[in-house]
């Protein structure tokens, strides 16, 4: 199971866009305001920096996934200690990203069919494709999917040019300062550090030394085209009605219009973004999957599948709506998972790993 770097930069951009774009311009315009394009930039250079960290600790042990890595760097225990929290997270995100794609497709397509058959639909989509092809599947899939999700971005950019409005973007940082700008980036850049899984696909790369830029390269194009979408959001509706709008992105291609000729397009850009996230749920499952057999020694990686997915399926039902949701990302995920698992134990674990390193040599 062998990606490229060019692979592998499409599946971070496709992963880190599509979600990042629906779910967290509405936080970051409501903190904010019309700053909001500064705070994606601020998150930009967060993520690229938890990146950085994750990049150089997979690096230490490049022919090694995470499982064991994390072992040769703290001792058996120890390192199998510090996995617990990233099983708990990869579990439970799994799970939520799974509920919060059938409340999308419910509010916005299909608001007469049952969350369980959306949920039960995409979560075998993702079985199969885990199962029958494992990472190069994903990979592949992401290699169409990433160059056609980037291709609708620029559709949104050109279709919403007539409707733009430079002065909403004005003034710049005066009506809200320092704090609410850091606040504001803290969401967006949560979930582009997701890139911290790159190391459980750095053993799977071809050629290792391609990762950093790979990786670093899909990150930073996929915060440029949240920043576009985020300056389209307030030019187009200012900074008081994205901050009130559950998906503001959505809003902007539900109101594109070009001469009556060009309209409903929404259609096709939310099939983009479910495709979207069809990648980042089977990415989740596959290192969930395949970390799962490694640290029990597992054999046969696939078969750990039939007993995860019907966990996650379970785990999907635990938010009741939209709003429990809302709550696990501003503060499992926010709070916690974010500083936590993809900040401090991959910057402790990169310094404690080079110190070895150095030591033994």
């Amino acid at each position: 199971m062998k990606i490229s770097g060019y692979q592998l930069f499409w599946l971070i951009f496709t992963m880190e866009f599509g979600m990042t774009a629906i779910f967290t311009l509405s936080p970051a315009v409501f903190l904010s305001k019309q700053d909001a394009w500064i705070s994606i930039l601020l998150a930009t250079l967060i993520a690229l920096a938890t990146t950085f960290v994750a990049v150089k600790l997979s690096l230490l042990y490049p022919e090694k996934t995470f499982i064991h890595s994390s072992q040769l760097i703290l001792g058996r225990w120890l390192g199998r200690l510090v996995l617990l929290p990233y099983f708990v997270m990869w579990f439970s995100v799994t799970g939520v990203i799974l509920r919060e794609f059938a409340d999308f497709v419910y509010i916005t397509l299909f608001s007469s069919t049952p969350q369980w058959s959306i949920i039960l639909i995409m979560l075998s989509a993702v079985v199969y494709a885990t199962y029958t092809g494992g990472l190069r599947s994903i990979a592949r899939s992401g290699e169409i999917i990433g160059p056609v999700s980037a291709l609708g971005s620029i559709l949104i950019l050109v279709f919403s040019v007539k409707d733009w409005d430079w002065l909403r973007l004005l003034p710049v940082y005066s009506n809200s300062g320092f704090l609410p700008i850091v606040k504001g980036g803290m969401t967006p850049a949560s979930f582009l550090a997701e890139s911290f899984m790159v190391v459980m696909l750095v053993a799977f790369m071809k050629k290792p030394q391609r990762v950093m830029i790979s990786t670093l390269s899909g990150v930073a194009a996929a915060s440029i085209a949240i920043l576009a979408m985020t300056m389209i959001v307030i030019m187009v509706f200012g900074p008081e009605l994205p901050a009130k709008f559950i998906y503001p992105l959505y809003s902007i291609v539900s109101y594109i219009s070009v001469m009556e000729f060009i309209q409903n397009v929404d259609v096709l850009i939310v099939l983009l973004w479910i495709i979207s996230i069809f990648i980042k749920l089977s990415l989740y499952m596959f290192i969930t999957s395949y970390g799962t057999a490694q640290l029990f020694h597992i054999k046969k990686w696939k078969r750990t599948i039939w007993w995860i997915a019907p966990i996650v399926f379970v785990i999907s039902f635990v938010p009741r709506n939209t709003n429990d949701t809302m709550v696990y990302a501003k503060t499992i995920w926010h709070d916690w998972i974010f500083p936590i698992n993809l900040v401090a134990i991959p910057l402790l674990l990169w310094v404690i790993g080079s110190i070895r390193k150095k030591m033994a040599s």
